[in-house]
């Protein structure tokens, strides 16, 4: 079966060996996903967990865009949150807000820190493209 792979460009790809997303016939696989700024290297919304889950979402749908799926593809989504108890109404509402429309199964998880300690969250997504 084909195996057509993303890349974002950024490093933690090539030191850890993974690709951004992956799809392998109607199934298309998101990594890890944060708030970092593709073209800067940056993180977008510094302290703000509403923002960097508006930019992880949108950097999965770029990633979904380039192996022909959508965020309406989109079955499965896992959210790693560093502040459970005080960001996850923020982080949900900007997953409603994307989401309004498909309402994936989703997981919501507390971890102790992501890989840069600036990032609040940090999202995988499973996708399922109807028309392969």
């Amino acid at each position: 079966m084909l195996r057509k792979t993303v890349s974002s460009g950024t490093a933690w790809e090539s030191k850890v060996g993974y690709s951004r997303a992956i799809r392998v016939g109607s199934h298309v696989f998101v990594s890890g996903t944060t708030a970092m700024n593709n073209l800067t290297g940056t993180v977008v919304g510094h302290n703000d967990a509403y923002a960097q889950t508006i930019q992880a979402l949108e950097n999965i749908e770029e990633a979904l865009r380039k192996l022909g799926a959508g965020l309406n593809d989109v079955v499965r989504t896992r959210m790693y949150v560093v502040n459970i108890k005080s960001d996850w109404e923020k982080i949900g509402k900007a997953h409603a807000e994307l989401f309004k429309d498909t309402n994936p199964a989703t997981t919501m998880v507390e971890v102790n820190s992501l890989i840069s300690p600036e990032l609040l969250v940090e999202i995988e997504a499973d996708a399922i493209v109807s028309n392969p």
